[in-house]
This record gives C-alpha cells, structure tokens and sequence, in this order.
C-alpha cells in the first residue's frame, strides 16, 4: 500500500495545546514500543528501506517501508504476527524479511538484502535502534477526505543514547492526498508546527551511529522524455527539486539554537537548501508562459524564504571566501562587524510562513499529477499549438542565452548591482540548461556548461568580495584598521573585473548545443532575418 502523510515537529511552547487539540473528541491512547533492525554495515538504511516489529496494544506487527514519489508518500506493508506463546512470555518475534516477499516494498527489500559479490548468504538483521512512543491519535474530516491526527511523544533509544519524540503526524484514511495538505495548513498556522520530512527511521539510524545530522542532499538530474508535454515537464522538474530542497530544510530547521546540532555541516546544508530554492524558482521562470498558469502566491513566498537564508548565505561566503584571502595577504587582526539583527536559518525555517510555503509546493505537486491530462497548455505567442517540449524548451534558452551575451558587451560599464543581476541570470541559465539536458545530445550539453562554470565561478568571486567591500566600509568608523581591507579588496576588484569580463567573452564564443538540434530555433531566426 501507499502510505501518504506529513509529520510536523511540535514547538516546546505549543505542545499543551496541540495534545489538547488531538485528545478533543473522540481519540485514543495506543503505547507503540518498536524494534528497527538493519545489517551490519546498513544496507536498508542506505537503500530507503526500513524494516520494524513494534508491539501494538496485546500484539506485534512487522513493517517494511521505502520511500515513495514524493515527500509525501512512502511504500508501506504491514503483517500482524500471531501472538500465542512469544507473546504471552513477553518475548519478542523474530524478524523475517520473506514476510513481505510479493510487494513493492518486499521486492525492495529483497534487492538491498541479496548476496554481494563474494558473499554466501544474505547478510545478518540485527537490532540497532529502538522507540517507545505514546500516540493520542483522533480521525478528523477535513476538505478532500478523512486524516488521522496522531501526536507521538517518546523516545527514541540506542544503547544508552535517547533522544526525545514530540512530532504531530497526518496522515490520509481515505479521500484525496490535498486532505492531508488542507489539515496541515491548521495545523501550523494555530500551532506553529513545521514541516520535518525526516522519518523516525532515519533519525534513529543516525542516533546509533552517533550522527549529530543527516547528509546534505545536493541535486541530482532530471529525466524528461521529448514526448511529454510542457505541463508534465515541469511537474518532474519542480518534484526534482524538492527532492534537494525538502530534507536540507529538515536539516536546517531541526538545528539548536546555537546552530551546533548539524554535525558541523549547518552552512552547507543553508546553501544547498538555497540552491534548492533557487532551482526551483528558475524553474518557474524557465516554464512561464508556455505552460498553463500557476497560483502566484506561492513563489512570492518562495522568494521571500530565499531572501532571508541569504542573509546567513552571506556572512558565510565572507568568512569563507573573503577573510582567508585578507589574512594571507597580511591584514591586521580584525573582528567582522556583528550581522544585523535578523532569524537564524533555523528559525526561519520553523516560522509559519515558510512551512506554509514548503505545503503549497506540495500540493500543487501532488495536484498537478491528477490534473495534467486535464490541462491545456498555455500555447506561445502566433502558434496556433504549443510547440514540441524540445523546441519550446529552446527557444526560452535562446532568449536567455543572448540576454547574457548582450550584457558582455558592455560589462565594463554596468554597475555593481547589475553585474549582481547577471551573475542570477546566468545561474538562472544554468539550472535551464540542467532541467533539459536529458533531451539532447550528453556531449554537448557538457562543452556548453563548461563554458556557463566558469563565468559562474567567477562572478561570484566578484559577487563576494563586493559584500567584503560593503562590510569593512560599514565598519571603518567603528575600527580604523578596516583600511587594509579596502584597500587590498578594491586592488582585488580590479583583477576580478578583468577575469570575469574574459571568462563573459569566453562565453558569448560557445556554441548553443540547442542550435544543434532540430528545435526550429534556427529557422525561426532565419525568417525574422528575411523580414
């Protein structure tokens, strides 16, 4: 079965009222003690896989999940195991993977636990994590359907570490996914929950290693078919994204205070979870105009949780890329000015507004699936029908491509804030280019990239060292020694100004890979030249 739901963490300061909240009515009090077993060296947890026995009421049922098509849905098989002498005494079953053999689960299952090379036997299930939970747990109808509500608080145990559960589940009984989606939005908007897509699996996983957080998740490549149309294209493309996007923000927003509870790695899971973002509003750029029309709130919300995450995303460039540099130079001692008040990533990730704007991502995904066949595509200016998924991809390209080598031009003469400008539009370009790259020769999607990384790489040099700039001009008055700064940054200025306006005209030589195709874009620029 197709297990779908959300789980949303619970504020310490609004966990009274949300137990309230589910307790209210008709609701129930289950003890859920769970054992999660895996081999030795972790196969299921490396392959999505986790696989349970957890004693419910006077019996026990094992599990098997994997991880599904979206963040909101997960694989699921359960079998209730008879319960006459083992139970009695208090002992526990054994766990046996054979149990689920026939499923999509099961198959899965099977796939991670087969024989390696040199191996004789499928490697040994041990024990290597445990939960002992309370649910309170009501159903509830809402818009679209029935959802359960269930508020676990607990444990989760692996050897002498603990560490503690309060999450709020909902999950869908019956009716449409957007019941879930419809519930949640209370949810958070009275209680202040947010969105945590981390399963207890994988937290648990990670405590009996010893882990302090999860991985950061980076992008990985979209396959699209020329015979989709541009409505489905981009529903795989915004579902790639969240991918990237969803456990990053997890990650991030499950930091303590002080920012020390990821394992050291909070600043790259920051700059993922904006790349994430920044994939994904190129993306809706990338796609308006030739597809049908989106609701517009949702990626204004996007660019406003952007905007505040980079405020962190800055400060950590400075010190990365900016202050290194200074001190090999021999620039005195000198303290960064302290960062104006503002969120930490953490708290900007656990608002409302921006677990709100995670949700309607989320429902236009799990909607747009049931829709498409339904919608028409918004067809492009004097085309009678919308164009081949390629071509029309192309001739959005072709724009942005020429946008840039106009700019290259005249980039000695731009200001700083539109140089800042370009250097988005050639991220911008970047990430089109990787959203299409499935439709087109692999060879020379590689030689135009390799012309797009490196002007990349250096107008965002540029980029970081007018932040620098900025910085120690902002604090010259407080401390005079900010002089060296400026003046090693504004020589430093010069030197990137001239490699990035070689790396723009390196680019405006490269050879469009799209041009090579038979998109039409030639012929279309041909007959504007006849005219």
């Amino acid at each position: 079965m197709i297990e779908v739901e959300l789980k949303f963490q619970v504020p310490a300061a609004a966990r009274r009222a949300v137990q309230a909240a589910v307790e209210r009515g008709a609701s129930h009090r289950t003890r859920l003690r769970a054992i999660y077993f895996d081999t030795p060296d972790r196969r299921l947890a490396a392959a999505g896989l986790a696989l349970r026995l957890r004693h419910e009421g006077s019996g026990w049922v094992q599990t098997a999940k994997a991880g599904g098509a979206d963040a909101m849905q997960r694989l699921e098989h359960n079998v209730a195991l008879p319960a006459p002498k083992a139970a009695r005494s208090g002992a526990e079953p054994g766990v046996d993977p054979l149990r689920h053999v026939g499923t999509p689960v099961g198959d899965r299952l099977a796939a991670a636990l087969a024989p390696g090379l040199g191996e004789a036997a499928a490697p040994p299930l041990i024990a290597h994590f445990r939960t002992d939970v309370l649910r309170r747990h009501r159903a509830l109808r809402t818009a679209g359907g029935w959802v359960e509500l269930a508020f676990d608080s607990g444990a989760l145990i692996a050897g002498d570490k603990r560490l503690a559960i309060c999450e709020l589940e909902i999950e869908l009984l019956r009716g449409q996914p957007g019941a879930v989606i419809a519930a949640a939005r209370r949810w958070v908007e009275r209680h202040g929950v947010w969105l945590d897509v981390r399963s207890k699996a994988q937290r648990g996983d990670r405590l009996a290693r010893g882990m302090a957080g999860g991985p950061v998740v980076k992008a990985t490549p979209v396959v699209l078919d020329r015979g989709m149309s541009a409505d489905a294209a981009r529903y795989a493309v915004i579902a790639n994204c969240l991918l990237q996007i969803m456990p990053n923000a997890s990650e991030v927003a499950s930091r303590t205070a002080d920012g020390t509870a990821a394992g050291g790695e909070g600043a790259d899971h920051v700059h993922q979870l904006r790349v994430g973002l920044r994939r994904l509003r190129s993306a809706l750029r990338f796609f308006d105009g030739w597809t049908s029309p989106l609701d517009p709130d949702w990626g204004e919300a996007l660019t406003q949780l952007f905007r505040q995450l980079g405020v962190a995303r800055d400060r950590d460039a400075l010190s990365a890329s900016v202050l290194p540099l200074l001190r090999k130079a021999g620039a005195p001692l000198f303290e960064l000015p302290p960062a104006p008040p503002a969120p930490t990533p953490a708290e900007v990730l656990r608002a409302p507004g921006a677990t709100l704007a995670l949700l309607a991502v989320l429902a236009f995904q799990i909607e747009a699936q049931a829709l498409r066949s339904a919608i028409v595509a918004a067809p492009l200016p004097r085309l009678e029908t919308p164009p081949p998924l390629a071509q029309a991809a192309a001739i959005r390209l072709d724009r942005w491509h020429r946008r840039i080598v106009r700019a290259a031009r005249h980039y000695d003469a731009l200001e700083d804030a539109e140089r800042h400008r370009l250097r988005k539009r050639v991220k911008r370009l970047r990430y089109a280019v990787e959203f299409v790259a499935s439709l087109h020769r692999a060879k020379a999607v590689a030689r135009y990239l390799a012309d797009v990384a490196p002007l990349q790489e250096n107008l965002g040099r540029y980029n970081d060292l007018c932040v620098g700039l900025e910085t120690y001009r902002a604090a010259v008055g407080e401390d005079p020694r900010a002089w060296f700064a400026i003046g090693w940054l504004t020589a430093r200025r010069d030197e990137l100004l001239a490699e990035s306006a070689k790396a723009l005209d390196h680019f405006a030589a490269s050879k469009p890979f799209w041009d090579a195709g038979k998109t039409g874009v030639k012929a279309k620029r041909r007959r504007r030249g006849r005219r």
